[in-house]
């Protein structure tokens, strides 16, 4: 839980960032009988998030497109795939599932899910890649510098272009060193990767913060 007010105009902390909580706000956006487009980040927190989501019923899964917001430039039994996590996750659900492929452009995504790291980067757009939201190409092959250790490898990585034409966008991030980072960038004192996110995006933005 966290009792953190209104941070900007257009973006909102949630009341509670729980698991359940932010399955809910997911299935929330993806509801109805239209096609819906979402793109999801990898790694190890949306996992218990993606499970969840699987057991929904609610969800119309067959008109679900699931994209990733990046994914490691490894094979997909890898690992370290994002796109094999999503595999595990949603493959039974029957949502089609999109891996990312350089130079495509993609739907305006309904819902884009991102986690933030300790040095503002989203997606796999790094400060050293210096992102920009009026670039022409919306999935880009990238080198971060530093290569983190625990995943030395290239990235496919939605682009600010991409990012910032969702209808809606979900942050989801832990601890104190985050806080401050996000907080910074809401209020214009830094111009990391997610400040330029944030400073482009005319969808609203709904922020799940949790100290641990």
């Amino acid at each position: 839980m966290t009792d953190a007010p209104i941070a900007a105009a257009g973006a909102n902390y949630a009341p509670d960032a729980s698991i359940e909580a932010i399955t809910d706000f997911v299935a929330g956006m993806l509801a109805g009988d239209k096609p819906r487009a979402v793109a999801v980040p990898g790694g190890s927190t949306p996992g218990p998030i993606l499970a969840a989501l699987a057991e929904r019923s609610d969800l119309a899964w067959a008109d679900v497109a699931v994209w990733l917001t990046d994914d490691r430039c490894v094979p997909t039994d890898h690992p370290a795939s994002n796109f094999g996590l999503l595999e595990r996750s949603l493959a039974a659900t029957g949502a089609a599932l999109i891996p990312l492929e350089q130079g495509v452009t993609p739907p305006p995504f309904d819902l884009v899910w991102l986690g933030m790291g300790a040095d503002g980067h989203i997606a796999s757009l790094f400060p050293n890649t210096d992102p920009h939201a009026d670039g022409a190409l919306e999935v880009v092959r990238l080198t971060p510098d530093p290569l983190p250790p625990e995943a030395p490898f290239d990235r496919l990585s939605l682009t600010l272009s991409a990012l910032v034409r969702a209808r809606h966008i979900m942050l989801v991030l832990k601890g104190t060193e985050k806080r401050k980072v996000l907080g910074d960038a809401l209020s214009g004192a830094n111009d990391l990767p997610i400040a330029r996110l944030l400073k482009a995006a005319h969808a609203p933005v709904t922020i799940f913060w949790s100290e641990t």
